[in-house]
């Protein structure tokens, strides 16, 4: 025991010799007289050139170090200054094995880093260059040191404590002349205390940022409670509030303000991380969320929910120094709102009672994303929307009638499809909508379904309900290769036109229960290619309608008053003309329809037609005819002789159709004059006939008088 006790007091007095020897060192030795030494150590060993201006001081308890007034130049610039800088570690602290910082000092500190037009840093040249092989050596040196800490990592972690932390005036200049690109990050404060591992300590933050390209400024505060278990593997952070006052080009010089707070943990040896009650805002838009991170690979799992609360897009806009939104009901994107569960298998993540809000429409649904594929699929189901409220406003003088189309006269056609961005895509996407207003008309029930999946886009259902009708559509857009395949399907039941076309283009020129059928085929990737190469066949036919502001039967009897050599008396013709099952087809050839079957029965009439539509010139030249097929009006000078029987009224229709349709059409005089000779022939066949049939009248009065004769003798005979 004697023994021991000895060997503790020999340690014991090492120990205080020690700390005398130190302490009498640190009050005889003044570390200014060293400063020459101090600049040229630091000179030799590297590229800078240090400058001791202030005084240097040191204290013994607690063990601490001050610097003031250094700067360090390099190249003849100003690579780093600093104020001051004030490192002190509790002796005794040293002596325990759980150092504690009794305060850290930075104060004006100002560095300057520069990327030439080469994009070569100046920071890369504080380090001169050394021979390859002295480099190989010191970096298998490093990788040994690295070794040897590695394995001794597994001992006690180190308990670090510090009492004081400050920073204050610092300031960093970034300038890059490769791009232009300057930042500058001034008044940087830190200020924090008690930073002990394992309990919570405050931390307040503030700073200033500036750039160039855009301009752009940052005032931050920060303000918050971290902790840090030893093992510096878990760390949260609560009651944070951090404000952000952005001003700049992005903005429009206005002022905008973003906020963060909430609460924050992550573990990463068990790779969980959670926000709570962790809100987000800029200007108007708040978000809040609770959520919750297992896994932090490629495979985490996700549980939670999000919200963004009422805003109004009008209003954010202007706080954020944007151009207005010009629609033409200004009460839209008034209320915008979004909010969702989160949750779903590990590497999926899921979206249930997802709940979408825009003004007075409304979807539900859910929603999911795959993080391996990246594929996404939505299922939503809204009420109602007026897409024309969120239209551009119509200009002074516009009309629902479609204007004349203008030819492109400004830039080089653009692509319409990005390939590879469609190639990359995968979708599964369904889509419902009780009724929907668009272009002025009413669509209802309607129910699209989309996919994609390795560059094959699929719209396998839009239908819907429109006008007393139905309508479906399929298209397959095939982006495998750089010139893009389409395939366009269409089935149209009983839509009636009239109300359709009116309230479409204020165009009340047909009316009736339409039937059609479109297949058609195409590729390209920009507008004038896929009508030139478009390619296929629509079918239609329409029962029970009626042409308006058209009245074709008088078209008919001014050709048949003609024939009569008379003149029409009738001054009331109506302004339409009814038709029972009007049907034909249209071939698509590029930017050409063609017709050459259209029929439809009229009263007395069946109207024939053929003739091309130039899709691309908006010109229609077509050719008509009215052929009689009985009374089609009580006018005296339009009766239906046997000379006007079953020929053709000629008709054409010509001109730019989407200038004014009803004024297309009038009678064909050009053609009327082969209608004249199919007259004459009706007229001779009719006099041959006349004369045959009185020939046959003659001979059979004759044989009835022979007969007569013939019977009267016999008859006399008998008697006698």
């Amino acid at each position: 025991m004697k023994a021991v006790r000895y060997v503790l007091i020999a340690l014991v007095a090492l120990v205080v010799l020690a700390v005398a020897a130190v302490a009498i060192a640190m009050a005889v030795i003044d570390p200014n007289n060293y400063k020459p030494q101090i600049e040229q150590a630091v000179e030799k060993q590297t590229s800078l050139d240090l400058i001791l201006k202030g005084d240097i001081g040191w204290s013994f308890i607690p063990l601490g170090l001050e610097l003031n007034s250094v700067e360090a130049t390099l190249e003849g610039d100003r690579f780093v200054a600093l104020e001051k800088l004030v490192a002190q570690i509790d002796f005794w602290s040293l002596i325990a094995m759980s150092p504690r910082v009794n305060t850290f000092v930075l104060d004006g500190l100002d560095a300057r880093l520069e990327v030439n037009e080469q994009g070569n840093g100046n920071w890369t040249r504080i380090m001169p260059g050394k021979p390859a092989g002295e480099a190989a050596a010191e970096t298998a040196g490093t990788q040994d040191e690295q070794a040897q800490e590695n394995q001794g990592a597994g001992g006690e972690p180190l308990n670090f404590n510090v009492e004081n932390v400050q920073i204050s005036n610092a300031q960093v200049h970034y300038a890059d002349k490769s791009t232009g690109q300057s930042i500058t990050l001034e008044n940087f404060t830190v200020d924090a205390s008690n930073i002990t591992l394992g309990s919570e300590f405050p931390l307040e933050i503030g700073f200033r940022v500036a750039t160039t390209q855009p301009t752009l400024e940052v005032d931050g505060n920060i303000s918050a409670r971290l902790a840090a278990n030893e093992a510096f593997n878990e760390f949260a952070v609560s009651g944070l509030n951090a404000v952000f006052d952005i001003t700049g080009e992005p903005f429009g010089s206005k002022k905008v303000t973003a906020e963060l707070g909430g609460s924050a943990k992550a573990n990463l040896e068990n790779e969980t991380a959670t926000l709570s009650d962790f809100t987000a805002s800029l200007a108007n838009l708040s978000l809040s969320t609770e959520l919750t991170v297992n896994g932090f690979g490629e495979k985490p799992t996700l549980s939670g929910k999000l919200s963004i609360a009422d805003f109004s897009l009008r209003e954010l806009l202007n706080n954020l120094g944007q151009p207005a939104v010009e629609t033409r009901d200004k009460d839209v994107l008034e209320a915008i709102a979004f909010s969702t569960s989160i949750g779903g298998p590990a590497g999926r993540v899921e979206l249930s009672d997802l709940t979408i809000k825009l003004d007075d429409t409304t979807f539900n649904g859910s929603g999911s994303y795959n993080l391996a594929d990246t594929g996404i699929a939505f299922n939503l189901q809204g009420d109602q929307l007026n897409a024309d409220r969120y239209l551009p406003p119509q200009a002074e003088g516009d009309t629902k009638q479609a204007a004349a189309p203008e030819k492109a006269t400004t830039g080089p056609e653009g692509d319409l499809l990005p390939l590879e961005t469609v190639r990359s895509l995968m979708l599964d996407i369904d889509l419902g909508l009780g009724q929907l207003i668009v272009s002025n008309l009413t669509i209802k029930e309607i129910k699209a379904s989309t996919t994609a999946k390795n560059g094959l886009l699929k719209v396998d259902e839009f239908s819907g309900k429109l006008y007393e009708g139905r309508f479906g559509a399929n298209v397959t857009i095939d982006a495998r290769s750089d010139n893009p395949k389409w395939t366009i399907g269409s089935d149209v039941t009983n839509v009636q036109t009239l109300p359709l076309l009116t309230d479409l283009a204020d165009v009340d020129m047909l009316g009736g229960g339409a039937n059609l059928k479109v297949n058609a085929t195409t590729t390209g990737n920009r507008i004038s290619a896929l009508r030139s190469n478009a390619d296929g066949q629509v079918s239609f036919n329409l029962a029970e309608g009626q042409f308006r502001r058209m009245n074709l039967t008088r078209m008919a009897c001014q050709g048949i008053a003609l024939v009569n050599q008379d003149q029409l008396t009738t001054t009331d013709w109506g302004s339409s003309t009814p038709f029972n099952d009007m049907r034909g087809t249209l071939n698509i050839n590029g930017n050409t329809l063609n017709n050459t079957d259209l029929v439809a029965s009229l009263a007395g009439m069946r109207l024939e037609g053929k003739g091309t539509i130039d899709m691309k010139q908006s010109q229609l030249d077509y050719e008509a005819g009215l052929r009689i097929v009985g009374e089609i009006h009580r006018d005296n000078a339009c009766r239906v002789t046997e000379y006007v029987e079953n020929v053709v009224i000629p008709v054409e229709c010509r001109g730019n159709f989407s200038e004014d349709p009803a004024g297309l059409c009038s009678f064909d005089g050009s053609r009327f004059r082969d209608t004249l000779k199919t007259i004459a022939e009706n007229a001779a066949k009719a006099k041959v006939k006349e004369k045959v049939d009185e020939a046959k009248t003659k001979a059979k009065e004759k044989v009835k008088e022979k007969l007569q004769d013939k019977v009267g003798d016999k008859l006399k005979g008998l008697f006698n």
